[in-house]
C-alpha cells in the first residue's frame, strides 16, 4: 500500500490544497486543515469557547454546493488567503487581522447571496455570517481531531457499480491510497496503521452525506451517492477516519501497513 495523494482543506467547504509531505502531530489534524470557516449568522459557534458543531452551522458543500466554485489558496507563512470565483473580483487578505477576516467574510457573503444566513447575536443585535478561526480548533466533521483516508480501490468499485467516473476530491479526504483490496479498510476500525513515519488509530468508517452529490466543476448536485452506496453495497460508507497516535513525516509515495 502507498500514499498516492495528500490534501488539506484550510477553509471548510473550499478548495483542496495538494501537499507533497506533511508532519503529523499526535491528536491533531494535518496542519492548517479546516483551520477556517464561514460561520453562518445563526450559528452558535463561540470563538472564545470553541466546541464541535455540525457542519450545517458553516458554509459547506452539504448545504451550499456552490462553494466548490470558489478557488482558495492559503499561505501559512504570512497568513494570507486568496479567494477567486467567476464573476467576482479576486481578494487576497490576511487571516490574522480583524480587517482581513471582515473582508474575507464580506467576499464570501456576496458570493453565497441568499445562502448566506443572517442571525441574531446574544445581545439581540443582527449577526451576519463571519469568517472565523479559533486557536487550537479545527472545523472538522468529527468530534475527534484527526485525518481521513480513502482507498482508491473502493472508489473504483463505486464507479464501476454506478457506471461513471467520480472526482476523488468530492470525498475531501486527506490521504488517498492504493494497494489494498476494495473495502478492506473497513477492517481497520479499532486498529492502528503505520502511515509513513506516523502511526494512526482508525476509529470509524466515513458515512457519506449529501456533500458528495455536488459536481466540483458546476456546483450542481448531479448524483445521489449516499443512496447509490446503500443500494449497491448496503451501506453509505467510503473511507475511514483516524486519530494520530504517534507523529511523524508522511509524504506522497510512503507506505501504509497495519500495525
Amino acid at each position: 500500500m502507498r500514499v498516492e495523494r495528500l490534501y488539506r482543506y484550510p477553509v471548510k467547504g473550499l478548495t483542496a490544497e495538494a501537499l507533497e509531505e506533511v508532519k503529523l502531530t499526535p491528536g491533531e489534524t494535518i496542519p492548517h486543515d479546516r483551520r477556517f470557516a464561514l460561520a453562518q449568522g445563526d450559528s452558535p459557534f463561540d470563538e472564545a469557547a470553541p466546541t464541535f458543531l455540525p457542519k450545517q452551522n458553516f458554509a459547506c458543500m452539504m448545504k451550499n454546493g456552490k462553494v466548490v466554485l470558489v478557488r482558495a489558496a492559503f499561505d501559512p507563512h504570512d497568513g494570507t488567503l486568496a479567494l477567486a470565483a467567476a464573476g467576482h473580483e479576486p481578494l487576497i487578505a490576511r487571516t490574522g487581522t480583524a480587517e482581513g477576516r471582515a473582508a474575507l467574510g464580506a467576499w464570501l457573503i456576496r458570493f453565497l447571496g441568499e445562502e448566506a444566513r443572517h442571525g441574531t447575536a446574544p445581545d439581540g443585535s443582527p449577526r451576519p455570517p463571519r469568517f472565523t478561526e479559533a486557536p487550537g480548533h479545527a472545523f472538522t466533521d468529527q468530534r475527534l481531531k484527526g485525518i481521513s483516508l480513502l482507498n482508491l480501490a473502493s472508489l473504483a468499485e463505486v464507479e464501476k457499480a454506478i457506471g461513471r467516473r467520480l472526482d476523488p476530491l468530492r470525498f475531501r479526504a486527506n490521504v488517498y491510497f492504493s494497494g489494498l483490496p476494495a473495502w478492506a479498510e473497513h477492517e481497520w476500525v479499532g486498529r492502528e496503521v503505520l502511515l509513513g513515519g506516523a502511526r494512526i488509530s482508525v476509529f470509524k468508517r466515513t458515512q457519506r452525506c449529501p456533500a458528495t452529490q455536488v459536481d466540483l466543476e458546476t456546483g450542481e448536485r448531479d448524483v445521489d451517492l449516499p443512496r447509490l452506496l446503500r443500494e449497491h453495497f448496503g451501506h453509505m460508507d467510503l473511507g475511514v477516519h483516524a486519530t494520530v497516535a504517534e507523529g511523524g513525516r508522511v509524504a506522497v509515495g510512503d507506505a501504509l501497513e497495519p500495525a
